[in-house]
């Protein structure tokens, strides 16, 4: 296990060093067995942050993301969470004025991630697979710049199902209706 382990950090320390001596707008850490994302990453990225625009956190083992993650990544355009522990996004995402994209398909969120209604430049969410059953529909009918928003395969209550162009200006993705069986 602790073989595993090493190789997982190594794993981590590569993409991390590829990030920063290729100068590239991203990182990858997808499918590295995170279960928070690492503090050394910080330090070892510090003078490439304002340069890295997408991030990719998908199918690892994390339950939370803190406000420094967000603070630290603030040029951040696309974040890539999906397939984690998540249910809550720290308040600190609404600072990220250049977010077009967030995938938070496949995490544990109750409720509609509430900071995200005040991200303006947000063109996409997908909240596929969580267990959403009420979303804030006044707040995201006045987010200008959302196109699509993915509630597919949520317990998302009859309300939201009438949501319909042009009472909101974007894509509303929802998996059919259960029939109601018959008695």
């Amino acid at each position: 296990m602790q073989k595993r382990m090493g190789e997982a950090v190594a794993r981590v320390a590569r993409k991390v060093n590829d990030t920063v001596e290729n100068k590239t707008d991203s990182l990858d850490l997808a499918n590295c067995k995170l279960m928070t994302f690492p503090i050394g990453i910080y330090k070892a990225m510090r003078s490439v942050t304002e340069g890295i625009h997408n991030i990719s956190l998908a199918n690892n083992e994390l339950k939370s993301l803190t406000s420094r993650f967000v603070t630290t990544f603030s040029q951040l355009r696309e974040l890539n969470l999906a397939g984690n522990y998540l249910h809550r996004l720290p308040e600190e995402v609404t600072s990220l004025l250049h977010l077009r994209a967030i995938n938070l398909s496949r995490n544990r969120f109750r409720r509609f991630p509430e900071p995200l209604a005040a991200v303006a430049t947000l063109e996409t969410i997908d909240l596929e697979e969580n267990e959403i059953a009420e979303v804030p529909v006044e707040k995201l009918a006045t987010m200008a710049s959302l196109r699509s928003l993915n509630l597919r395969a949520n317990p998302v209550g009859p309300e939201v199902r009438l949501l319909v162009r042009p009472l909101i200006p974007f894509d509303l993705l929802l998996s059919p209706e259960e029939p109601v069986p018959k008695a």
